[in-house]
């Protein structure tokens, strides 16, 4: 399973932090329902059987819906699981590593910061890249600010597709206009919400209209 740039539009990344009395596959399928095209499941706080049965219930809504599932940083649980792919950090695992396990056709999605390291990420065959942060964040706590210029030098330097990612809102996603990025990754924007649908779908439009692909 390949990446289509159209996946990347808008791309949920999991947090039970604000479940309540939902259950987090719930969440996740309130969000595509609402507009989410692609989610990756990141859960720190979780390990071992509690992670599989969490991921294993939000991969089933996936699937479901027809929605690429991937697993951030955890590229054994990913296999196991036999998820479309993993998203890894510039620490966690060079990408050609974890092609040569995950194998030719899973989605490996990178972190990068600088051109450098979105080049290298290309190079060794990563399917996009994850840019940021592109505004302040309260998801990250060690996550710097990118500048808008390097956001749009990155996406000019690489051929794979690009998502900004960190504090992006519906708000604030139209300041994105221009940089070449083809979609937004957010987190509390859909999860944090009390009507995750609702706030999927207004985030898709905004996203849309900063895209200029809007029907």
């Amino acid at each position: 399973m390949k990446v289509d740039r159209k996946d990347l539009l808008l791309y949920a990344v999991t947090d039970r932090s604000w479940l309540g009395d939902k259950t987090l596959a719930g969440q996740v399928e309130e969000a595509i329902k609402g507009g989410a095209s692609f989610v990756q499941f990141r859960e720190k706080h979780l390990e071992g059987e509690d992670f599989l049965k969490e991921a294993k219930a939000v991969q089933a809504v996936c699937r479901a819906h027809g929605v690429p599932f991937v697993v951030n940083d955890n590229v054994s649980a990913a296999k196991e699981l036999d998820a479309d792919g993993v998203h890894v950090g510039q620490s966690d695992m060079e990408a050609g590593n974890v092609r040569s396990l995950l194998g030719p056709d899973k989605i490996i999605g990178v972190s990068a910061h600088s051109v450098e390291e979105a080049l290298l990420a290309e190079a060794r065959g990563a399917d996009y890249l994850g840019v940021g942060a592109a505004f302040a964040t309260g998801s990250k706590n060690d996550a710097s600010v990118l500048p808008h210029e390097t956001i749009a030098a990155i996406c000019r330097a690489v051929k794979i597709p690009v998502i900004a990612i960190g504090g992006i809102t519906a708000e604030n996603v139209k300041e994105l206009k221009g940089s070449g990025i083809c979609g937004v990754a957010v987190i509390s924007t859909l999860f944090a919400a009390k009507d995750v649908e609702a706030s999927a779908e207004e985030m898709k439009k905004q996203t849309e209209k900063m895209l200029g692909t809007e029907a």
